[in-house]
């Protein structure tokens, strides 16, 4: 699908515990004229959503209650039962900082997007996800999507840091590509 393309068949998980926020993105998705909106409070609640619906893609909050946004996304990754280890996940949440952005990304996220929402923003983030998804990796301490947003040229071989090589034994199952 293009950005010029319907959302209309998209279907979309919110895991939001507060009220308010989930309204908002809901609303800014329908906007888009996406109409299967899944709104759950707790990852329990989101995994069942994520079994009996299928979603596209999935917003999640970063503060959550008993698990947070960073547990749901580790779960859906590597969880044996996971419903969708490939599920695009865009982590929603006030805390910008850095640290906490390269949390999100460690743990496995497609995008991050900063609260307060703006519908240009999401609109941005879910075109992304169509027109420029990520290749997932699989590695001994992660599994996601590729983290590196560009190629690097002088880059020439299988490994992007020596100490991954290192750490490495020649039985371990990784797919860089």
């Amino acid at each position: 699908m293009s950005s010029e393309g319907s959302f209309e068949r998209v279907r979309v998980l919110i895991l939001e515990d507060n009220n308010h926020m989930s309204t908002i993105l809901r609303k800014v998705l329908q906007g888009f004229g996406i109409r299967q909106i899944y709104e759950t409070r707790d990852a329990a609640d989101a995994f069942e959503a994520m079994r009996n619906h299928n979603p596209d893609l999935a917003l999640v909050d970063y503060m959550l209650g008993d698990v947070d946004g960073l547990e749901f996304t580790q779960l859906v990754r590597t969880a044996s039962d996971s419903p969708n280890k490939y599920l695009p996940i865009v982590m929603v949440s006030g805390h910008t900082d850095r640290s906490r952005v390269m949390e999100a990304i460690a743990a496995g996220v497609n995008e991050y997007l900063a609260k307060p929402v703006r519908p240009i923003d999401v609109y941005n983030r879910l075109v992304a996800l169509i027109e420029r998804p990520r290749r997932f990796v699989k590695a001994p301490t992660y599994f996601g999507p590729d983290r590196r947003r560009r190629q690097d040229p002088r880059y020439t071989g299988p490994w992007r840091r020596a100490t991954d090589k290192q750490n490495m034994s020649k039985d371990d199952d990784v797919d860089f590509g």
